[in-house]
């Protein structure tokens, strides 16, 4: 763990001591050089499923795929943020790589930590890197409403966890997570159990977000700036799944009863949600509300707690952050040429930047969950066991999945096809550098479907 954490942590006095000029570039090639060091984590040999343990952090094969991702993303925000931070002075754009290297330490260590008090605290700081980045270089005045909705949101989810958390310490004796699995099982049944049951699960829901808790992310993502957006949609909301994964050990025997209200909110969400994207002006918005609805996906395949809906569950995580992560990036992309998010002011725009369409082309095909890849792969495993717990769940995901088809290739032929608006006169041609940025997102995408068992979790 600490050939990773070490040189992450080292990264900030580097960014502050490098000369302006090499800023950037030096930023980037010592990032991607601890992303593919973090890539050996997913060569795990261990029997236990536990490998790399130090004291207070391990890794098994459900924190890999989402460590590596987040090693992953670092250079990706920092890449992408290049040319929407460039006007300003150099001790603002150190700030900000130092806040965007800082999340990544949070997250590394929430992922990593054995210890769940050491989750919870992790899982809170990464509030502040992210809070400071909506409000200090958010794009619109709405930012500070944005940055209020996402700071009490997830505080008035996270106390009730702690709480629940320390309740837990008393009654067991031990809150690591390698002790836990193989402590007796509570004996819940009164009403302030349930209580507790609920104080577990809420801080998860609404960072994943739940539909009716989902409130925050359109607006955080909408005035998020790039690199915000990127990290919100790839890694922060994978928090949520990861938490409900590692809590639901404990929370038997009352999850079977009391987890219908949530897995009905969750189903409803996704159709919800869908039915919101079609409707639309705002194309990063469009892509917020389709987070939610992957995302409902992600939590009734970890309720309904059987090894494929945990494995599909962790599957759509992964394929999802790379590719809302890529479809931010168009968008953005869009946004730096038109100086609008609206879809109707800008489009047509195959005409002028034909090879950005390919790859808005294959990341909507990703997005509506296309064959090989591995999003169709963890959106079938998701349905098939909810069709196996209650086959009336079928009506619900299949118009669910309907509906992803039509936002997707909404947003797809709204900004691409049909004739030039008049307004637009000269656009930038694309840089080697947003191409770049989006092979990266894509082709561990298509690689994935290679070798899925990385990302497969425990049923491996």
């Amino acid at each position: 763990m600490l050939k990773i954490l070490l040189p992450t942590i080292m990264l900030v006095p580097t960014i502050w001591a490098v000369p302006a000029k090499h800023l950037w570039s030096t930023a980037l090639s010592y990032s991607l050089l601890i992303s593919l060091t973090s890539l050996t984590w997913l060569k795990s040999s261990a029997e236990s499923g536990w490998s790399f343990l130090s004291p207070y952090m391990a890794t098994d094969p459900l924190s890999t795929p989402l460590l590596a991702l987040t090693c992953w993303l670092l250079p990706l925000m920092i890449l992408a943020s290049q040319n929407h931070t460039a006007s300003e002075p150099s001790s603002r754009q150190r700030t900000y790589i130092t806040l965007l290297t800082s999340l990544q330490i949070f997250l590394i260590m929430a992922f990593g930590a054995t210890e769940m008090i050491m989750f919870y605290i992790m899982f809170e700081a990464t509030l502040i890197p992210t809070l400071v980045i909506i409000t200090r270089w958010g794009n619109q005045t709405e930012r500070l409403n944005a940055g209020t909705y996402f700071l009490f949101y997830t505080l008035a989810g996270s106390l009730p966890l702690l709480v629940a958390l320390l309740l837990l310490q008393n009654s067991t004796g031990t809150l690591s997570l390698l002790t836990l699995q193989y402590a007796p099982s509570l004996h819940l049944s009164s009403f302030a159990d349930k209580l507790w049951w609920a104080g577990c699960l809420l801080a998860f829901l609404v960072k994943m977000p739940l539909y009716g808790a989902h409130l925050w992310l359109p607006k955080a993502h909408v005035e998020a700036p790039i690199a915000g957006s990127m990290v919100l949609a790839a890694v922060l909301l994978k928090l949520g799944g990861y938490g409900m994964m590692r809590m639901m050990i404990m929370l038997e025997p009352l999850t079977k009863e009391l987890s219908y209200p949530f897995i009905i909110f969750a189903l409803w969400g996704v159709i919800m949600t869908g039915s919101i994207c079609l409707r639309q002006t705002d194309l990063k918005s469009l892509i917020a509300y389709s987070s939610v609805s992957h995302m409902g996906l992600v939590a009734t395949g970890i309720l309904i707690q059987t090894p494929w809906g945990f494995t599909g569950a962790l599957i759509l995580m992964i394929a999802h952050g790379l590719t809302s992560s890529a479809l931010f990036c168009l968008a953005n992309t869009n946004y730096e040429r038109t100086h609008s998010r609206t879809m109707v002011l800008a489009r047509g725009l195959q005409m002028v930047l034909p090879l950005m369409t390919a790859w808005w082309f294959i990341a909507s095909l990703a997005n509506l969950a296309l064959p090989p890849l591995p999003n169709l792969m963890g959106e079938l495993m998701i349905i098939t066991s909810l069709l196996h717990w209650s086959w009336w769940t079928i009506a619900l995901t299949g118009a669910g999945t309907l509906i992803t088809a039509g936002y997707s290739l909404y947003m797809f032929l709204m900004t691409q096809r049909g004739p030039l608006p008049a307004h637009i006169m000269s656009l930038d041609p694309t840089h080697s550098r947003e191409h770049l940025l989006l092979a990266l997102h894509l082709l561990p995408l298509i690689l994935l479907i290679t070798k899925p068992e990385l990302i497969w979790g425990w049923t491996a």
